[in-house]
């Protein structure tokens, strides 16, 4: 073969192409360097993976009034874990009945009501707090029931499993609610 043809020959190792080929991988080399670093970080913080971890504070219900056949309870959920979790039902082993996740909503006509939720998103490191004019649990009212009693209810979770509380009956406007 002559000079010139060996020179220009496509597979011959040069210089340039070495250099090219290492800065070609050098990009994708660097990108998971970087994401396996900042995985490692998140994962000695303690965040990677750990389960919720759920607690169940200022349970309350208002007292009925004025015959109505429902009333509403109210919790705070806080999940101090570093994965999501899901309150996916309430029971209460109070007499009354069965009860339901609502959510408040408006019409446009400024009416309230309230639309059954089969379940809300406890966020990783967040917190849920329940209230009149949000997320909030129906009970049957029960004529049984003053203030200051105390009512007991389970909140299952999708991850956490059940998680037994309870919450004190209220006046509405009590406490600011």
């Amino acid at each position: 073969m002559s000079a010139m043809a060996e020179q220009n020959h496509p597979w011959r190792l040069s210089r340039r192409r070495l250099t090219d080929a290492l800065l070609a991988a050098l990009a994708p080399v660097a990108a998971c360097c970087l994401a396996l670093g900042g995985l490692s970080v998140w994962t000695a913080y303690g965040n990677a993976g750990s389960p919720a971890r759920i607690t169940v504070t200022g349970g309350r219900v208002f007292l009925p009034y004025g015959g109505v056949p429902e009333t509403a309870a109210f919790f705070r959920i806080s999940n101090s874990g570093g994965s999501v979790d899901r309150l996916v039902k309430v029971t209460s082993e109070g007499p009354g009945g069965a009860t339901t996740l609502s959510r408040h909503r408006m019409t446009d006509g400024r009416s309230a009501y309230a639309q059954t939720v089969e379940s809300v998103a406890v966020p990783a490191g967040g917190s849920l707090a329940m209230s009149p004019s949000s997320l909030d649990v129906t009970v049957p009212a029960t004529t049984r029931r003053q203030a200051g009693d105390l009512v007991p209810f389970t909140l299952h979770f999708e991850h956490s499993g059940a998680v037994r509380t309870l919450a004190v009956v209220v006046r509405p406007g009590q406490d600011g609610t």
